[in-house]
């Protein structure tokens, strides 16, 4: 019973949910980031090139069927997408940066001086008579 207990109290933990929050966020981002490559920024790259599809860019090496295929467009197509992907999470996290740092610089309520203290105990003592 003591290994379930443990277990539970892990699984419930903050940085635990936290996580898998991240992680089930993450695949949806990742989705979308995506589609943005695919559906959005290749074709316009595409055209851009000719109308060149990067996927099925291939060196064939060889003759017969101990030929090699070397998929470079894949390649191409992957190291852009990656690119465009860590172009989105650097801009993600660069706002949320800023917005925290903008929570950061908000002043703290200044503390009364000397004086104003010093007043509030005359008021007080006035109040009282």
């Amino acid at each position: 019973m003591g290994f379930i207990k443990e277990f539970k109290e892990f699984a419930m933990k903050g940085n635990v949910m936290d996580m898998a929050v991240g992680v089930i966020i993450g695949g949806a981002f990742g989705k979308i980031v995506s589609s943005l490559v695919d559906d959005v920024l290749m074709p316009a790259i595409g055209m851009l090139t000719g109308n060149v599809d990067f996927t099925k860019l291939a060196l064939k090496i060889g003759e017969g069927d101990n030929a090699a295929v070397l998929n470079y467009g894949t390649f191409i197509q992957n190291i852009i997408d990656f690119l465009i992907i860590a172009l989105c999470i650097f801009l993600m996290i660069k706002g949320m940066n800023k917005l925290t740092k903008k929570k950061e610089e908000e002043p703290a309520p200044a503390e009364p001086s000397n004086e104003e203290k010093l007043l509030g105990e005359i008021r007080d003592l006035l109040k009282k008579d």
